[in-house]
């Protein structure tokens, strides 16, 4: 991965952190946790994590309904030559990781 990428990454996760955090509302806590990009640039994966689990469907829907939103957000708070288009995705790795902490305090 170049450093270009990885701040293109960065900045992806930081706009839809922004964009989250002005648009949802209170009942659950969505967090961008990660930006997968493709090799030429054109896609994007956010992957979220939401707080609490019940509410993941939920979450999951208002950010499909608002992807075109998003992008016309991120076109004004950014400065890609190329736009990629962006999708969301639940992040089943930071799912795996709480599984883990909540069984190492167990043990």
């Amino acid at each position: 991965m170049s450093r270009h990428n990885d701040k293109a990454m960065e900045l992806i996760r930081h706009v839809a952190a922004a964009y989250i955090a002005r648009e949802a509302n209170r009942d659950a806590l969505i967090t961008p946790t990660r930006v997968a990009l493709s090799d030429d640039g054109m896609r994007a994966m956010v992957y979220v994590s939401v707080f609490p689990d019940t509410s993941r469907s939920a979450a999951l829907s208002f950010l499909s309904r608002h992807t075109p939103d998003f992008h016309e957000y991120l076109k004004k708070e950014s400065r890609f030559a190329r736009l990629p288009s962006v999708r969301f995705a639940f992040d089943e790795g930071e799912e795996n990781r709480r599984h883990l902490d909540d069984l190492s305090r167990r043990v």
